[in-house]
């Protein structure tokens, strides 16, 4: 039977697959469209992208992937209602011109004016649900854009158990990650100096968007109480910090007299390199939790000991690690677990990171997203 389905879904044509997302203004979901597109089987797949504009400096590393690109309005306002209608009807004249099997919208929001255009073209809609999002005025939004899904991609496993508890629409794709561009490297000198650190001195990090969703002022209050019992160790934030947000934690920082102790990189592109000094990665994301945060994995895959808080997301990703887990917001745990681990020595926390590597390599890899996203197309025909 299964060597039947083979031959017969061999001879069907390529499933062509539409990609939306409104911008590449912010690469993170932009990578990761990118990232299945272009691993796709090209046997069996034929991937398009479709975007509002074409902004955003990401936008080029699109362009030069070979991959075909549809540059127009596909967001239709959703009031008031009869302009609603009469504009996704416009929409979805544009969407059979280009013959899709599949529309996989990656926008982040509630927004479900895509999917009625997607209706009115007759053509199968689904979406990846990517944050934690639900309540309050999206609620309804929410509501609607899952009911016009045909299927829905999910990230983690608490959005069932929050979401869609008794839904048959639902795939458990978390991300991957390239675990061969991620595994560590002999250090780059020139990052311990950028980053004012002796080359003796031991390295905590936490590299995230810097956002208050991210919780790193209670990574810094931890790090306070431990500093002076551990006077040979810094703590590394990595991500762009130009914003409100940044400038509070710097603020902290200063009052807390932690300047030569807690560093700031600013944005950065290849955070391998550093990575690749440090020993210790803390992911201390707030209660509202994440998607699948690929940040940790990636420190996973470059054989770091991680510690994150126990929200959805990280959780997922590290069920079989719980002591490296804290309650979200509580300085005073996440503080004990760095007391227990900075105390150890360089050797003793490689191995530990090595556990962690090996289940990426088991669960996490871009390959294996690409696989479930595969299957999850073929479930479509």
């Amino acid at each position: 039977m299964a060597s039947l389905y083979f031959i017969c879904f061999s001879e069907m044509k390529k499933i062509k697959v539409l990609y939306t997302i409104p911008n590449f203004d912010t690469a993170g979901s932009g990578k990761a469209l990118l990232n299945i597109a272009l691993h796709l089987d090209k046997d069996l797949f034929e991937p398009h992208i479709l975007c509002l504009n074409s902004k955003g400096a990401f936008f080029e590393v699109v362009e030069k992937s070979g991959i075909p690109i549809h540059v127009f309005n596909y967001i239709p306002k959703e009031r008031p209602f009869h302009q609603l209608l009469t504009e996704s009807w416009k929409v979805a004249r544009k969407f059979k011109a280009i013959k899709p099997d599949i529309i996989h919208s990656f926008h982040y929001s509630s927004n479900y004016s895509e999917a009625i255009a997607a209706k009115l073209a007759g053509i199968k809609w689904t979406f990846t649900k990517k944050n934690m999002s639900w309540g309050g005025s999206s609620k309804n939004s929410w509501n609607l854009r899952s009911f016009l899904a045909h299927k829905i991609i999910v990230q983690n496993k608490d959005m069932i158990k929050k979401f869609y508890p008794n839904s048959a629409k639902i795939a458990l794709i978390p991300r991957g990650v390239f675990a061969e561009r991620f595994k560590k490297d002999i250090p780059d000198s020139a990052i311990k100096t950028q980053m004012k650190t002796l080359e003796n001195q031991r390295v905590l990090i936490c590299v995230a968007n810097i956002v208050p969703v991210k919780g790193i002022e209670v990574l810094i209050d931890a790090f306070y109480k431990v500093h002076l019992d551990n006077p040979n160790w810094v703590l590394w934030l990595v991500g762009d910090e130009q914003n409100e947000y940044g400038t509070i934690l710097k603020e902290k920082v200063n009052n807390l007299q932690l300047t030569q102790k807690v560093i700031f990189s600013g944005k950065q592109m290849n955070v391998v390199s550093y990575l690749n000094h440090a020993e210790i990665f803390i992911l201390p994301t707030l209660s509202k939790g994440e998607g699948s945060p690929v940040a940790l994995l990636e420190a996973i895959a470059n054989g770091k000991v991680v510690i994150g808080s126990n929200v959805p997301g990280i959780s997922d990703q590290l069920e079989d690690f719980p002591l490296h887990l804290f309650k979200p917001n509580e300085q005073g745990e996440l503080a004990e677990k760095l007391i227990f681990f900075m105390n150890k020595s360089k050797l003793e926390l490689s191995e530990i990171g090595m556990q962690f590597k090996e289940r990426v390599l088991e669960n996490y890899t871009i390959e294996k997203e690409v696989l479930r996203h595969e299957e999850f197309y073929k479930s479509f025909i």
